[in-house]
């Protein structure tokens, strides 16, 4: 088990105790030091109190952990997923239903790479989003595999 999926283990019990979901856990290298990065967030959004009280909660239960599952120095970073922050998980796609998101496709579909839309529908294969055509609005069907990166969007 690598160290984020370790971590993952400790701190979804306590994000789903207080009413937080773990979007994503980073365990990075940034020049001399280590930092594990915990993103959280709850219907609403979550504050700098939220995140300060998630930080504190977490950092009790590794440093109660024996052994110590990162037994060297590390910085400790909870934070919001932000506004514009990736869509990784299938929960993450699930909640992103109805919402504007921006896609990057491995392979063009109808000469373009990129699409941004509001997501209509998702299935285990595809999804359909509606996207702006000049002054009108098309829907456009996507494999979910053709689909290296997908973040929410901010529509202008």
């Amino acid at each position: 088990m690598n160290t984020v999926e370790l971590v993952g283990d400790i701190v979804k019990p306590i994000a789903e105790e207080k009413g937080f979901r773990v979007v994503d856990i980073e365990y990075v290298k940034e020049g001399k030091n280590w930092f594990l990065r915990i993103y959280i967030d709850k219907p609403g959004g979550v504050d700098l109190n939220d995140c300060a009280m998630f930080n504190e909660l977490v950092s009790e239960q590794m440093d109660a952990l024996e052994p110590d599952p990162i037994p060297y120095a590390y910085y400790l970073e909870v934070s919001s997923p932000g506004a514009e922050r990736p869509l990784k998980t299938e929960e993450d796609f699930e909640l992103a239903v109805g919402r504007y998101i921006h896609v990057s496709l491995f392979e063009p579909v109808e000469k373009n790479n990129v699409y941004e839309g509001t997501l209509k529908e998702l299935t285990d294969d595809n999804m359909v989003l509606s996207v702006k055509d000049k002054n009108k609005t098309k829907d456009v069907e996507l494999k979910r595999t053709n689909i290296s990166k997908a973040r929410l969007a901010i529509e202008f």
